[in-house]
């Protein structure tokens, strides 16, 4: 039984074979480091984009290093070209247009994936998504993470939910796909209040969910917070409660990407019990065939 609508099998099915994702480096900022919204970035965020590529290498260079980290698997595959750290339309189109092409163009790649920000996607920018989706399918990540004013205020997300709004209409006017992320186990929220954002996610019609859970990461703000006592992650037991929770007001069209994050070992504060990423896959599995979720199971009748 299929408990939601899994990427993997997912891309198997619209591309024709198993597809891997290549992280990547355009070598970008972020408006929320480089004092443009502030200097410390969002709260939670260490900024290293860990599974990225060398931002140092040029395009084809990177996209030979993630293959070969893939090693065996790899054979016969198709891939999609994923621009992961930072803010990856932060910046002149002139600089950014020609990275982009130049992992599109690859006969192996199938798709392009471009994590960025809502309010970096000026008119310009918007135009040359529309030239790359032309030539391949285009995947726009949005860190969303919450729609409660009060934690994006205190994760220092630095836009309104209006704007995440718009960004979404103006890109499906485009037919470009949009990836939210959505962080469980933020201070201060509860599972209603997570769930109230993953209902929203469904309601404006987002194309692909990425369900994060907090981690505390050396070198951020949050990891001092964690330290003084201030703040609490979840235990694994909790996280699956939330987990499903969110997943039964998330339409089956919508394509769930992730169902737990798992941030570099060595940076990793807590939970550490993140860290065994299998065990943690197979106990989310387990309990969901004990429970009998079901994706979008809340939205019937």
């Amino acid at each position: 039984m299929e408990h939601y609508t899994a990427l993997s099998p997912y891309l198997k099915r619209r591309f024709g074979c198993k597809v891997y994702k290549l992280s990547l480096s355009a070598g970008c900022t972020c408006p929320n480091r480089d004092g443009t919204l502030g200097a410390r970035g969002c709260i939670f965020c260490s900024g290293s984009g860990e599974f990225a590529a060398s931002g140092s290498a040029s395009i084809p260079e990177q996209l030979e290093q993630a293959k070969y980290i893939l090693g065996k698997k790899a054979q016969g595959a198709k891939f999609i070209a994923y621009f992961q750290d930072f803010t990856n339309t932060y910046g002149a189109v002139s600089r950014l247009e020609p990275l982009f092409l130049a992992a599109i163009e690859a006969g192996d790649v199938v798709a392009l994936s471009i994590a960025t920000r809502p309010d970096c996607l000026p008119e310009d920018i918007l135009r040359m998504l529309s030239r790359l989706r032309a030539r391949k399918p285009v995947f726009v990540e949005l860190g969303l993470q919450t729609i409660h004013d009060n934690t994006a205020q205190y994760i220092r997300r630095g836009y309104p939910l209006s704007v995440f709004d718009d960004a979404v209409q103006k890109l499906h006017a485009l037919d470009i796909e949009v990836i939210a992320h959505q962080i469980l186990g933020l201070p201060g929220e509860t599972a209603v209040m997570m769930s109230e954002t993953s209902r929203y996610l469904g309601s404006v019609h987002v194309d692909g969910v990425k369900l994060h859970l907090l981690h505390v990461l050396r070198g951020t703000d949050l990891a001092r917070e964690y330290a003084e006592g201030r703040i609490q992650t979840l235990e694994l037991d909790t996280y699956i409660d939330i987990l499903e929770q969110c997943l039964a007001v998330l339409p089956p069209k919508i394509v769930i990407h992730r169902l737990t994050g798992d941030g570099a070992k060595r940076d990793l504060i807590a939970p550490l019990w993140s860290a065994d990423k299998k065990r943690v896959l197979s106990a989310i599995q387990k309990r969901f065939e004990q429970d009998g979720v079901m994706q979008g199971s809340a939205l019937r009748g």
